[in-house]
């Protein structure tokens, strides 16, 4: 583990007044990475082992390394679950036999990794199986419902459905489980079956279906008390399923259903003067209740995200608004090294076991209050993403971006041996893919699409951006679809019509340009037969680009990394945008009500904006937001 010891000291010696200017995310995120320095410690005074709260931070930083492209997050997250991934998959201090659903969190990172081009990544699928048979076998209620633990036997509670369910239903539609999302669509539907009160709208923390315990009410089997991190796992466990759970499965839209119905609760309970939220939810000022920062930023996160995805109404943004300002008043302090904290995080909240926790109002207050817990670190920088993406996510709010699959339609086998589309796609992580530019487009408010067919009036209606890029050879596709005359004719139509369309070339060895020049011409424009910046192995330095300084696309970049590309020639109603020892890398016209914008390369694929290949000084990350939001601005 020195190499994430070494890179975290410098970095925490780099620490300077730029830090404090950086978005709270990346404050936290790199925080975090100083005090855990080689490994992620939960538990005081033990060993680093297998936790959910490693999992939870781990995904925090991994939505952090999507919003910055910067592959430090990247590295460290592989680091540490290489601590325990073991070539064969098994995974060190894990216990099965356990069917304790807390171990199952940090199979997200497992996920992720398994879709990444590195070496050895099949060991992460293999860890990821050893998980998801757990989930296959795991104890269940009567009704089908998770055990939380098996020496809990019959019980359900909140937090499990955050532990299990993001990583099932990601689990699920990776590797082609269809009928699991009905069980997973059960552990809700007997959540609000047995753990919501109707009166409040919040939600119990626990249910013993066997009504034996002696925290369980012997009518209900409920749980005393309503505890509000409780209520923020399954809050946030309902905002993360839906980002993998079908668009066409029948119980979807009771999930949404169910945070429609839990957002008004929890904005109920709010407290109106500091805008955060009490330990105990509906307990206010209660003698000994207090503000508690770990469920305050899971409801900010949950509330911002269902706004953002259109599951609650835009009202609710203006709550997360406010609460997530008071979580910056009431608990994010700055140490003397430039870090950050975050104070006032229960440590721990549970139901039975040794010694007994009865689930009194008494209890949950008697729990230890910690500075930066990772139940609270972790959702902290869950809700300073969202936030971050609200603030800036109406540049794209109500616009649709294509990308073309038709021109370009290369295929492999997926995870499961069948054939996937690949190479320029949104869906694809690999480093072929354009996962990172769609995450961008996204988190800027716009839709993401694909066009799968030849450009008609029909399939262009509705799309504000069209981007074409690498249309295939024979070397690409045995029976490439090559661009036609009536695909120009469709194409120029749409963009003077008021489109707007961006053409990315490649070098001359793959990519059919005869036919995609003749789209190119006209609009006045022209890749040339020619391959610029050869890259010799890793000499960085041959493919580097200047980005002077006020250019009218590129407003927040210096230096770019284009390797092998095709340089323009372009007529005099073009405007260069970026050039390079007298070449016209990328350029732009104006067509009617529309625009055009070209690129010799198609440059925004994963492996030079993720941040993991080339160096930092390479800003090919910020360069693919310059473009997106020129795209579109109007």
């Amino acid at each position: 583990m020195k190499p994430i010891f070494c890179f975290v000291v410098l970095w925490g010696l780099t620490l300077t007044s730029s830090f404090a200017q950086k978005p709270w995310s990346e404050r936290m995120a790199q925080s975090l990475m100083t005090w855990h320095k080689d490994s992620i410690a939960v538990k005081e005074g033990r060993p680093a082992a297998w936790d959910y709260e490693q999992g939870l931070v781990l995904k925090a930083l991994e939505k952090v390394w999507r919003r910055t492209g910067n592959g430090a997050y990247f590295e460290y997250i592989r680091k540490d679950i290489d601590r325990y991934v073991q070539k064969d998959g098994s995974i060190r201090t894990y216990r099965y036999d356990d069917f304790n659903l807390d171990n199952i969190p940090t199979g997200r990172a497992l996920l992720m990794l398994a879709q990444q081009t590195q070496p050895d990544k099949d060991k992460y699928r293999k860890a990821a199986d050893l998980l998801w048979k757990q989930l296959e076998n795991q104890p269940k209620t009567k009704e089908g419902g998770y055990w939380h633990k098996q020496r809990y036997p019959f019980q359900m509670w909140l937090d499990g459905l955050f532990m299990a369910e993001p990583f099932s239903a990601e689990y699920s539609l990776i590797f082609n489980h269809p009928q699991h999302f009905d069980d997973i669509a059960k552990q809700f539907a007997l959540i609000e079956k047995y753990a919501v009160d109707p009166k409040t709208g919040l939600i119990y923390h626990g249910y013993d279906e066997s009504r034996t315990q002696q925290w369980a009410d012997k009518t209900t089997g409920r749980s005393p008390h309503f505890w509000s991190r409780a209520i923020g796992w399954y809050a946030m466990a309902l905002v993360d399923v839906l980002d993998y759970f079908p668009q066409n499965h029948a119980q979807r839209p009771q999930l949404v259903q169910y945070l429609q119905r839990l957002a008004p609760a929890l904005v109920k309970y709010q407290d109106a003067s500091s805008g955060v939220w009490y330990q105990m939810t509906s307990q206010g000022a209660r003698k000994g209740n207090y503000l508690e920062a770990s469920a305050s930023c899971m409801f900010v996160y949950a509330l911002a995200k269902g706004v953002r995805m259109g599951y609650l109404d835009k009202k609710f943004l203006t709550n997360a608004q406010k609460g997530y300002a008071g979580i910056l008043k009431e608990f994010v302090t700055q140490e003397p090294n430039g870090t950050i904290s975050l104070e006032k995080t229960v440590s721990v909240g549970g139901l039975g076991g040794t010694p007994y926790r009865d689930g009194s109002y008494e209890y949950y207050l008697s729990e230890p209050i910690k500075k930066n817990d990772l139940k609270g670190v972790g959702p902290f920088i869950f809700a300073s993403v969202e936030m971050e993406i609200a603030a800036e996510n109406q540049t794209g709010r109500g616009k649709v971006v294509a990308t073309d699959y038709f021109f370009n339609r290369e295929f492999r086998k997926d995870l499961n041996g069948q054939q996937e589309q690949f190479h320029y796609t949104w869906e694809d992580q690999l480093h072929s893919g354009f996962y990172f530019l769609g995450t961008i487009f996204r988190d800027l408010g716009a839709t993401t699409t694909a066009i799968k067919a030849a450009p008609t009036a029909q399939n262009l209606k509705g799309i504000d951006v069209y981007i074409i890029v690498d249309p295939d050879t024979k070397k690409e596709t045995a029976s490439p679809n090559f661009i036609q005359e009536a695909d120009i004719a469709q194409i120029e139509t749409w963009v003077k019509a008021g489109g707007t369309l961006m053409l990315m070339a490649n070098d001359t060895a793959n990519c059919e340009h005869p036919r995609f020049n003749q789209l190119a011409q006209r609009f006045g424009l022209q890749f040339l037969p020619q391959n610029i910046n050869m890259v010799q192995g890793t000499q960085w330095e041959q493919g580097r680009i200047d980005v002077e300084a006020n250019n009218p696309v590129f407003k927040n970049t210096k230096a770019v990394y284009i390797k092998e590309l095709s340089p323009l020639q372009i007529q005099p109603s073009v405007q260069a945008v970026l050039n390079h020892k007298g070449q016209v890398i990328v350029a732009t016209v104006k067509v009617g009500k529309g625009r055009v914008l070209a690129v010799g390369d198609p440059w925004f694929y994963n492996e030079y904006t993720d941040g993991r290949r080339i160096p930092i000084v390479y800003e090919n990350f910020a360069a693919a937001k310059d473009v997106a939001r020129w795209l579109l601005a109007k």
